[in-house]
């Protein structure tokens, strides 16, 4: 087969090795618009689950994956000052970059031919091609040019978030909300190198209506935040990296395929990084496409149709998970009176996912603590 993935990310690569290692005969590109060396974006982090996918189909990636690297074993929250530890949230953190370069290789181990600098303008560039893959982000050019046939839609949420680094370390992935003068600020934070953090900062329309932080320049807007969050920040700097405003689209397709043409990724579906999904989403995308091939040979329809049937249920699962965690963002100014570990309860139920039981099981010091607050205190 002859087959071109467009987009260089986590679900491209990861899809590309796996057919050419599966079958060598077959010939895979990978069309990727931006240089090998970009450095765009900061920090990753992959749930152990995530992970044990990747294991089951290719133990030696996920033995380069996870080589070195250190695990969270716990969340933190700080509401209204205090400290919340959330205990048994096992999460692996790596360089995104780190991330490509790996997959990179393990591409190149196995002969697929990685092209970047390729921007794909037109379906012409993909004539006489068996296979076409779009992995080619939220903002897919594949998908807009059959977007008669996709039928996406583009869900624009409310809230506005920025994308900074630091070399301030977290010894936890961290949640942070502060209030100031202009409202709710909230820090999405983590560690993912021995010199890096990943800080998402996450607000609302009010708050950064007025806080005037669209008419501020990058600079700015960076300043800002250090400002509200000095105390997490104990005196480090925020690092800017094209970390411009923006507000997060979730995306879905009515239909997944078209001819011979497949979405994968965050062009067929996003998740949001209020859950964390999206490089699970788009692993676990290749890891499916790729099954459907092992099944139907090279009968693309339909290892196609195979690949939405088995694939579907489980991804609309997760993405409606990531709309509730979503909401639970938008709207958590009407629960900021709760008590720490109350808010901090209400956190890991906010998906509809996790009931008190399994809360119990998960994490027994944090459900005796909500038990022994006050009913007031629960809200």
């Amino acid at each position: 087969m002859r087959i071109a993935v467009v987009g260089g990310g986590p679900a491209g690569l990861f899809f590309a090795a796996l057919m050419k290692r599966h079958e060598p005969a077959h010939e895979v590109r990978v069309l990727e618009r931006d240089p090998e060396d970009a450095t765009y974006g900061w920090g990753v982090v992959l749930s152990d689950v995530a992970l044990n996918f990747v294991k089951d189909v290719a133990p030696d990636l996920h033995v380069a994956l996870t080589a070195g690297q250190v695990v969270f074993d716990r969340m933190r929250i700080v509401h209204r000052g205090e400290e919340v530890i959330l205990a048994r949230n096992t999460f692996y953190r790596m360089a995104r970059l780190d991330l490509l370069r790996i997959l990179q290789r393990h591409c190149r181990a196995a002969g697929v031919t990685l092209e970047f600098g390729r921007r794909v303008a037109d379906l012409g560039a993909l004539a006489g091609c068996d296979l076409v893959v779009a992995a080619d982000g939220a903002n897919s050019t594949v998908r807009s040019l059959l977007s008669e046939h996709f039928a996406p839609t583009l869900d624009l949420r409310p809230n506005w978030l920025a994308w900074y680094g630091t070399p301030r370390a977290f010894d936890a992935l961290s949640l942070v909300f502060r209030q100031n003068a202009d409202g709710l600020l909230i820090a999405h934070a983590y560690t993912y190198s021995p010199t890096l953090s990943t800080f998402l900062v996450e607000t609302d329309p009010d708050t950064f209506a007025r806080a005037g932080l669209g008419a501020l320049s990058e600079a700015e807007s960076l300043r800002y935040c250090e400002r509200a969050f000095a105390d997490d920040l104990g005196g480090a700097p925020l690092l800017s990296n094209r970390s411009q405003w923006f507000r997060y689209a979730i995306v879905r397709n009515r239909s997944w395929h078209h001819g011979n043409v497949v979405l994968l990724g965050d062009a067929l579906r996003t998740g949001h990084p209020s859950i964390g999904s999206g490089t699970r989403l788009a692993m676990q995308d290749s890891i499916a496409l790729f099954r459907a091939f092992e099944r139907h040979g090279a009968d693309v329809p339909a290892a196609l149709a195979g690949f939405e049937r088995a694939r579907r249920p489980g991804s609309d699962e997760l993405q409606a998970a990531a709309v509730r965690s979503t909401e639970w963002y938008e709207t958590v100014r009407a629960k900021l009176h709760l008590h720490p570990v109350a808010f901090a309860y209400d956190y890991m139920r906010r998906t509809g996912r996790v009931s008190h039981a399994d809360l119990r099981r998960r994490d027994p010091a944090l459900v005796a603590a909500y038990e022994a607050l006050p009913p007031a205190a629960g809200g």
